[in-house]
């Protein structure tokens, strides 16, 4: 009995388990963010720890609130940079899907580039919630599972070419 291989090995790209990562992504994103905002006011704190709290946060602009302020046009604007971004990566893991760490990197920041992205369409803003600060510093902007996996990503994407350079 033969079995499935659940990620792409060298002679195969199959887009399926590298959309599975990023749904994933999306879901636990979505999941985190409905519980967020059905037990937290806006801008209500919880604290957790010495340097972590969580907040419910509307971001109607991008990273660190970038054009939050700016009439209403950043929503789709933002909406349509990521759907843009969806396509290209979508199209980048069909040709490259063997490359596993290149894969990984694309399919999370995917998944979080959607997860933001039906923020927008569905509220108008980016729900935040994870509030890191350090004693004298303040708070780093709040953030949301989405932009975690976008950073992740971002970072193995790094590493990736830093590796491939090497060779």
């Amino acid at each position: 009995m033969a079995t499935k291989k659940i990620f792409p090995t060298k002679s195969s790209s199959s887009l399926t388990p590298w959309l599975c990562i990023a749904a994933l992504v999306i879901l636990i994103d979505q999941l985190t963010k409905i519980t967020i905002t059905k037990t937290f006011q806006l801008g209500e704190e919880k604290f957790i720890t010495s340097f972590f709290n969580l907040v419910l946060a509307y971001n109607k602009g991008a990273a660190f609130s970038f054009l939050s302020n700016s009439g209403g046009w950043q929503r789709y604007f933002f909406t349509g940079i990521g759907i843009i971004a969806a396509i290209f990566i979508v199209y980048l893991l069909k040709k490259n899907g063997s490359q596993r760490m290149f894969a990984w990197a694309l399919s999370l920041i995917l998944g979080g580039a959607l997860g933001n992205v039906i923020d927008r369409l569905a509220y108008g803003h980016v729900i935040d919630f994870l509030d890191f600060h350090w004693r004298g510093l303040g708070h780093f902007p709040a953030f949301n599972v989405a932009d975690s996996a976008i950073c992740i990503g971002a970072g193995l994407f790094i590493l990736d070419e830093l590796r491939r350079v090497n060779k």
